[in-house]
């Protein structure tokens, strides 16, 4: 039977079953790209289509759901008819988040909000035309913030995260950029609701996270480090641990990359004590990984397995509700990868390269990005490990990859992976990969 407006989804909820809703709404977002759609599907979404506050997806969602439940309707998933949800009755219901090719909204107000915080399109990065584009006019501003605005900001941070996990950071980051400074705008111009205030400052900090990451991954790291501390401060004045882990987590990553391993292991560990309440094993997972990685950079074999003996404990009592939505990306090819770097810093190449080939393989090839980097890694592992025909087979693949990824530090990697490999470049695979290197 179809939910009312009031009346919970069950017959969505039984077919969760066991699932969290975090993990039911990454299988939601798998199913998209095997049918070619984008979801911004998050726990919240998943919670507001039990609750029956959503009583009919749109037609992307549509698409997807019935795609996962072939056989289905709409009907037997617990939803009303789309005829039943237009009008008065429709606009009483909150927004659904976005879509990545085509955005809803409830309102003109909604409407000129998403549009000044970005228009979502098709992504070329080839072309350089990600659209990250705000009207970057503050009179369109209101005098205060309400639920309009804090799902924009919300959304500005799904929308980011999005392309970066398909392009790299490189064209995104200063189309990035304006977005923040409106979160900010918003948040000092206060809110109608301390609910919504503090979902802005979780969203305002949450898109100065990612608009820190997209600086550090395009090697403008003291972009990254302001970025990344205005985060911190925004967790401290709000009070929310949550994001205070998830800033000091990107500061301990960056840390390692600018050679202070000290300061990474100081803040990964600051990260886990905010963490400890959250009740997420695999965010004390990723924070014991950043640990790993300050320790390997130390030079500190012991400390380094110790912690990384911490992070395979916590990863494998799997997910959780509460893992925040922004550690999508952190599953097994990850902590594969992060390891994997770790031995590279002991000068245990051989090793590192195994854990590498095996995250190459384990990660979704949708996230462009990652198998890129996955793949530099293993290709930089094996040419000092003593392969280098491999290195150069690995390599390749990365060129293959950078037709539709632009990450400075991939590049970079790949840079350092080429000149260890000079050396060999009489094997014909060797010197057909430096060539190539060269002429990209």
């Amino acid at each position: 039977m179809a939910a009312s407006p009031h009346s919970p989804n069950s017959s969505f909820r039984r077919l969760r079953g066991a699932h969290s809703p975090a993990e039911f709404a990454g299988m939601v977002r798998r199913a998209a790209r095997e049918i070619g759609e984008t979801v911004s599907c998050d726990a919240r979404y998943i919670g507001r289509v039990e609750s029956g506050e959503i009583r009919c997806p749109n037609y992307a969602y549509e698409r997807v759901f019935l795609h996962m439940f072939p056989g289905r309707t709409l009907a037997d998933l617990g939803f009303s008819p789309r005829e039943a949800v237009r009008g008065r009755a429709a606009q009483r219901t909150l927004p659904e988040p976005p879509v990545f090719t085509h955005l809803t909204h409830r309102s003109k107000e909604s409407d000129v909000l998403r549009r000044a915080f970005m228009a979502g399109g098709s992504a070329t990065v080839a072309a350089a035309t990600l659209s990250l584009t705000l009207l970057g006019d503050s009179r369109r501003l209101p005098s205060r913030a309400g639920e309009a605005e804090a799902d924009a900001v919300e959304d500005a941070v799904r929308q980011i995260r999005l392309l970066d996990d398909r392009h790299g950071a490189d064209a995104l980051y200063r189309r990035a950029a304006q977005p923040l400074r409106t979160a900010y705008a918003l948040l000092d111009a206060g809110a109608t609701r301390q609910s919504t205030e503090d979902r802005l400052h979780a969203g305002a900090g949450e898109l100065a996270v990612s608009v820190g990451w997209l600086a550090h991954d395009s090697s403008r790291f003291e972009d990254a480090r302001s970025h990344y501390a205005e985060a911190l401060a925004t967790a401290r004045v709000a009070g929310d641990a949550g994001l205070e882990a998830h800033a000091f987590s990107n500061m301990a990553f960056l840390a390692r990359d600018c050679g202070r391993p000290r300061e990474s292991v100081r803040a990964a560990q600051a990260g886990l004590r905010a963490a400890r309440s959250l009740g997420s094993p695999r965010l004390l997972s990723l924070l014991a990984l950043r640990e790993a990685g300050g320790w390997s950079g130390l030079g500190d074999r012991r400390a380094c397995e110790e912690a990384l003996t911490r992070a395979h404990t916590e990863f494998a009592r799997g997910p959780r509700a509460a893992d925040p939505e922004w550690m999508s990306f952190f599953g097994e090819a990850e902590l594969e990868s992060l390891e994997s770097r770790c031995w590279a810093a002991l000068g245990e190449y051989a090793r590192a390269a195994r854990h590498a080939r095996r995250a190459a393989d384990l990660q979704d090839p949708h996230f462009a990005r990652n198998v890129a980097l996955y793949t530099a890694e293993l290709a930089d592992d094996l040419a000092r490990a003593g392969a280098p025909d491999e290195a150069a087979w690995a390599g390749g693949r990365v060129l293959d990859l950078l037709a539709e990824v632009q990450s400075t530090r991939i590049r970079s990697m790949l840079a350092g992976t080429a000149r260890t490999l000079v050396p060999h470049q009489r094997s014909p695979r060797v010197g057909a990969f430096l060539t190539r290197h060269a002429q990209a």
